[in-house]
């Protein structure tokens, strides 16, 4: 049974936008099913309720607190502590704590191996055994294109690179920071972008943190998706600017705040906003979805406001030659003001960038903060970025960059559609290598981790505060560098784990019938 519902505004919304894509866009967010929400909120209840019998032996001495706590000379000032996100770690996030900050001991490609550790006071503390779990199946880390290697062309290149220029500059771009390897990095990642100039940072959270600030200011306002990474909220809030917020991806909201703002102008005073900004990512990491691109240039043409386009996740994951998400839909770069990305994913390396117009970097470099005060970026990391990025390029002289593009959609494809079959609700777009897998129930979480990490699979488990509090999920990144009976060993674990727990919560056919879910991505944010 379909559990989707399309309403005639939403239909006709996405008749009238049909004309902007190219291809279908298809995305799948199943609402939940109503017993399991129950529980949901039936499970959170009962550990809040412990949490607080817990708390209440504590506070008489019968249960020693491991976490810190305000002095008892302290207890008339505001609490430092005292607050619900540390109840919940007291109670909720320790009970499952070994799911997280597992210590790796190799490199983190397609297989790795992990420390083993035990606890001997429920998890607060961690005690390493010696041994080590070879050969685990990595489900969890960015490596969408397999360059998180320790062997060939990338691990060559910056080896050379370490021994001509060492590992740390030890200084700022702006003072003698400043090498030739960061000149050539910039130039070649304009020229992937098709952008006139970019510039690149140390620290892949610092680029929005930091520039989005240099950006906008008092009397300006950003418009924010609801989903938006904490990096690019921190800019936001750091600027000063009015921040409106609105709902994921749905076009419909975006233009009535646009409308609103347009009209109305700044509070109290109604004078025109000095710059309106539209905050955007192309993947978003906790649900799998791809923005809606075409419609938010449309919209940002359309009002004259600007566009920050964060491509953190979708940067060489998504689009025919991994250029990310203005490739995969085939639209123009110029279009996009501000075009953001990390190294830290399919480059395998570490750090971010920020390309437009000349004239736009040529401010940044005088006004970031990321530039003036930041340590400039390692020359072997600035080698890695560039051997991977030459090898999507193909000027490496090899195939192996569209090779392993081609094998990260035909993975994505794969994983995604079996999933769906085995019954498993799964959010995000059909293209997406993110693949969010709703668990719920807070008891599942830590389940669903250990038991897949006894079958070999090492995976991440999400929880509150990263989702909402009801949304518990596991998140799986496929990657280039899995062979088919790598996913097709986690898919059976995760089969397994799935009747184990009762996971398997869709009500749609499990036979693929692809055709329902082709309005589904409206169904999720109309309301």
């Amino acid at each position: 049974m379909n559990i989707m519902k399309i309403s005639h505004p939403a239909l006709l919304h996405h008749a009238s936008c049909t004309s902007l894509y190219k291809k279908p866009f298809v995305e799948s967010f199943e609402e939940t099913p109503l017993l399991v929400a129950v529980l949901t909120y039936m499970g959170y209840g009962i550990l809040t309720i412990f949490g607080y019998l817990r708390d209440f032996l504590r506070d008489w001495k019968f249960e020693k607190c491991h976490l810190a706590r305000e002095r008892e000379e302290q207890k008339d000032f505001v609490p430092l502590y005292q607050d619900f996100e540390n109840f919940y770690t007291r109670n909720l996030y320790m009970r499952i704590r070994d799911n997280w900050n597992r210590p790796i001991c190799s490199v983190p490609g397609a297989k790795m191996d992990l420390l083993e550790r035990v606890t001997p006071d429920y998890n607060w503390t961690f005690e390493h055994t010696g041994n080590v779990l070879k050969d685990v199946i990595n489900m969890g880390s960015y490596n969408y294109l397999g360059f998180a290697e320790n062997t060939g062309t990338c691990a060559d290149a910056a080896s050379e690179c370490t021994v001509k220029y060492g590992v740390g500059v030890s200084s700022t771009r702006q003072e003698i920071g400043n090498l030739d390897k960061h000149e050539e990095l910039e130039i070649l990642v304009a020229r992937f972008l098709g952008v006139e100039s970019s510039m690149a940072f140390g620290m892949g959270f610092a680029t929005n943190s930091m520039n989005i600030p240099a950006l906008t200011g008092k009397g300006c306002l950003i418009l924010s998706d609801e989903l938006n990474h904490a990096s690019l909220v921190l800019g936001a809030r750091l600027s000063g600017s009015t921040i409106r917020v609105f709902k994921h991806n749905n076009m419909q909201s975006l233009e009535k705040l646009l409308r609103d703002a347009i009209v109305h102008g700044q509070p109290r005073t109604h004078r025109p906003w000095k710059k309106i900004l539209i905050l955007v990512e192309g993947i978003y990491s906790m649900e799998g979805s791809i923005v809606r691109l075409p419609e938010v240039i449309a919209l940002k043409k359309k009002y004259k406001a600007y566009l920050y386009l964060d491509e953190a996740h979708s940067i060489g994951a998504l689009g025919p030659r991994g250029r990310g998400v203005v490739d995969y839909f085939g639209l123009d770069p110029s279009d996009v003001d501000i075009m953001m990305g990390t190294f830290t994913k399919s480059f395998g390396a570490a750090g971010g960038y920020i390309g437009g117009k000349k004239e736009l970097i040529d401010y940044l470099r005088l006004h970031s903060h990321s530039t003036v005060y930041a340590t400039s970026m390692s020359p072997p990391i600035i080698q890695q970025i560039i051997t991977s990025m030459k090898c999507i390029m193909g000027e490496d002289g090899s195939t192996l960059g569209q090779e392993r593009l081609c094998q990260l959609s035909e993975n994505t494809t794969y994983f995604r559609r079996r999933l769906h079959e085995m019954g498993f609700i799964i959010y995000g777009n059909n293209d997406s290598p993110v693949v969010p897998l709703m668990l719920y129930m807070p008891a599942k979480i830590g389940a669903f981790g250990r038991e897949m990490l006894k079958r070999n699979i090492g995976t991440v488990v999400v929880g509150f505060p990263a989702t909402p509090i009801i949304e518990s999920r596991a998140r799986f990144c496929v990657s280039a560098a899995h062979t088919r009976e790598m996913l097709d060993k986690a898919l059976n674990a995760i089969s397994e784990v799935g009747d184990l727990l009762q996971l398997k919560y869709s009500r749609k056919n499990r036979h693929g019938n692809e055709g329902s879910d082709s309005f589904s991505f409206l169904e999720s944010h109309q309301d």
